[in-house]
Parts: structure tokens; C-alpha cells; sequence
């Protein structure tokens, strides 16, 4: 198992720092030190290095810090296993967006509930960056995200493929002629996620691509709740880019229209996530599969 070298070692991962590595373990610096250079002399490696004055992980140090912090969560993933084995159950977390968590994905888990009713879930709630956090920390066992993420960290397996739109009320009266560009947007007042929201992140990027902001906009508006966002819609306060699968019963009744625009046509995934190189990888591709049965996909 791992020891308290490890601790020191992800905490001067953490702090880049090591006297505030030192002031959160309650030890001295020269420990610090110390523990730093056992790992250095095992591995035959440099695992950090000075830029002006600045700390810096090497790759071999990042490289240590991914299997050693995937190395200490399958620990605590073994500790709630043997705890749970002695009380006769089982717990599972996993993480979902609040798109996918409110829209996507409840028939499934109900579905899941019902067959093994001997689980103990656990379902988190976070935007992309949030729920990357808790599987970093071990806090969760799965997460089910949109957005783009480091794939090249994470064990990975689709879960669906969802289209990404540009949308506003029915009855909604642009600023200048129907749009046919996202740069003819500009003077529309945007109803956009928070920061880390992987709704957000999408079109962030799609932006990017064409030169463009959010702070293009002539006005927008941040709205950390999804249902707040289609609310707003709905009453003709803006327009807002979203997964189509989030507004399927607005367009269906036509509260809600798609902005059709020629420069923008896209589908993202909606991917499960676990820790890269886990021990209990083939568990969470069970629980995945479990998940996907197409009898159990209901849109």
C-alpha cells in the first residue's frame, strides 16, 4: 500500500510549493525535501525542476503524479469495498452534467435502481471541470460528462452522441434579418452557462474557431441552471446555444424554435469517464454497459 511519501509528494504536486507542502502535512521542510529525494533516487528521475524560481513538475514527475494519485484512490475504492462487504453492500458514485444528469439520463439509472437493489448510489451533480475534480480526489467512481476533456487521463466509453443547436422563442424578433451566421448573433442577448460548464466549453470553442467571444456579444447573461436558461428562453429574454436533447419537448411544442445557421452544424459526445489505468476498469465497463442497453434508452 501507499505510504506517507506519497502524500508528500502529491501535496508539493498540488502546492508547487514546498514549504506550503510542508505547512499542510504538519511537517518540517527538509521532510519534504527528503521524501522528495527517496522518490527521485527509486525512480532514477528528476521530478521537479526550477524556472526562474518558479516549481515545475518534469514529465516524469507528471507521469508519477497520474499513477500515483490513480494509485491512491483505488486504495480508498478498496477500503469502502471492504467496508462495505462486512455490512453486505455495495456503493457506487458516479458524477453527471447538469444537462445529461436532468435530461439524459434519469430512465437509465432507474432502470439500473431496479435491478440491483443491493447498491447504494451515489449521484453527484457538477458542471465538466467540477466533476473532473471529484474523479481526480477519488470522490467519485464514474463520471458521465459533455464537453471536451483530456482524454489522453481518462479511461473512456461513449455513451451517446448528442446534436448541439443554436435556439430562442417561437416568436422571437432578431435585431437585424434572420440570422444565417453565428457572427450575425452578435447583437443578440446571449443566455450562456457558467465557466467549467461543458455546454459552455463547446461553444467556446466553436467561437474560437471563427475568430470570435462571448464577450462578443452585445449582451449576455450567465446562468449556473439549465432549466433557468430554457425559463428565459421561453420568455424571450435572449437566445442561447444548448444539446438539442435538452429542449426536445420546447421545439416538439413549439415553444421553443432551432436557429438554423449555415456556418454552424455540429454533434458532441456524451462520454462516461473513469480513472486512466484503474484496477477496477472492467467493473465500471460492466456498470457502462449496464447502462447502455437499448432497451433502457428512452429520449
Amino acid at each position: 500500500m501507499l505510504d506517507f511519501r506519497t502524500d508528500t509528494f502529491l501535496a508539493v504536486c498540488d502546492t508547487m510549493n514546498f514549504t506550503e507542502a510542508a505547512r499542510r502535512l504538519h511537517i518540517t521542510q527538509p521532510a519534504v525535501s527528503q521524501h522528495i529525494h527517496f522518490f527521485e533516487k527509486e525512480y532514477d528521475v528528476k521530478l521537479f525542476s526550477y524556472c526562474n524560481k518558479q516549481l515545475y513538475l518534469t514529465q516524469e514527475g507528471e507521469i508519477l503524479r497520474k499513477r500515483l494519485m490513480t494509485m491512491k484512490n483505488d486504495q480508498l475504492a478498496i477500503m469502502n469495498e471492504i467496508r462495505n462487504e462486512s455490512h453486505k453492500m455495495e456503493s457506487l458514485s458516479i458524477g453527471v452534467t447538469m444537462t445529461i444528469g436532468e435530461y439524459a439520463i434519469v430512465d437509465k439509472i432507474a432502470d439500473f435502481l431496479i435491478s440491483h437493489p443491493e447498491i447504494n448510489l451515489h449521484i453527484h451533480y457538477g458542471n465538466t471541470t467540477q466533476l473532473l475534480t471529484l474523479l481526480d480526489e477519488g470522490r467519485i467512481n464514474l463520471a458521465l460528462v459533455e464537453g471536451n476533456y483530456p482524454k489522453e487521463n481518462y479511461e473512456h466509453k461513449n455513451y451517446s452522441t448528442e446534436e448541439y443547436i443554436a435556439v430562442c422563442a417561437r416568436d422571437h424578433t432578431f435585431k437585424e434579418k434572420f440570422p444565417e451566421t453565428m457572427q450575425e448573433l452578435v447583437k443578440e442577448r446571449l443566455l450562456v452557462r457558467e465557466p467549467g460548464s461543458g455546454t459552455r466549453n463547446i461553444l467556446e470553442e466553436l467561437l474560437l474557431a471563427r475568430g470570435m467571444g462571448i464577450k462578443d456579444f452585445l449582451h449576455y447573461t450567465e446562468v449556473e441552471n439549465m432549466h433557468t436558461i430554457i425559463g428565459l428562453l421561453k420568455r424571450d429574454c435572449g437566445i442561447s446555444f444548448m444539446y438539442k436533447i435538452a429542449v426536445a419537448d420546447e421545439l416538439k411544442n413549439g415553444t421553443l424554435k432551432e436557429i438554423r445557421l449555415s456556418d454552424f452544424k455540429m454533434q458532441h459526445a456524451f462520454d462516461f469517464i473513469w480513472e486512466k489505468g484503474s484496477i477496477y476498469t472492467e467493473k465500471y465497463i460492466g456498470i457502462c454497459e449496464e447502462l447502455l442497453k437499448k432497451e433502457n434508452i428512452i429520449y
